[in-house]
């Protein structure tokens, strides 16, 4: 509710400004969203990319690789 009133605070203080300023402003207001828009993509985009990773290191290839590596690892060593 606060941030509700906070916007119609800034709106009312818009109309007293000459139009070309209010202009500006209410440009650089509605790019606020943006930024929502693009964690949202960029979230999606991490989502996706880790599904697929997941789906790479289910394979069996992959997982004889790793266990095979640990292998070698592990007998060094000891």
């Amino acid at each position: 509710m606060g941030s509700a009133l906070h916007r119609l605070h800034r709106l009312h203080r818009l109309r007293r400004l000459h139009p070309l300023r209010r202009m500006h402003r209410l440009r650089r207001l509605a790019d606020h969203g943006m930024t929502t828009a693009e964690y949202a993509i960029g979230t999606l985009a991490a989502c996706g990319f880790a599904a697929l990773l997941v789906t790479i290191l289910r394979g069996s290839a992959v997982r004889a690789l790793l266990l095979g590596v640990i292998t070698k690892a592990l007998a060094l060593g000891g």
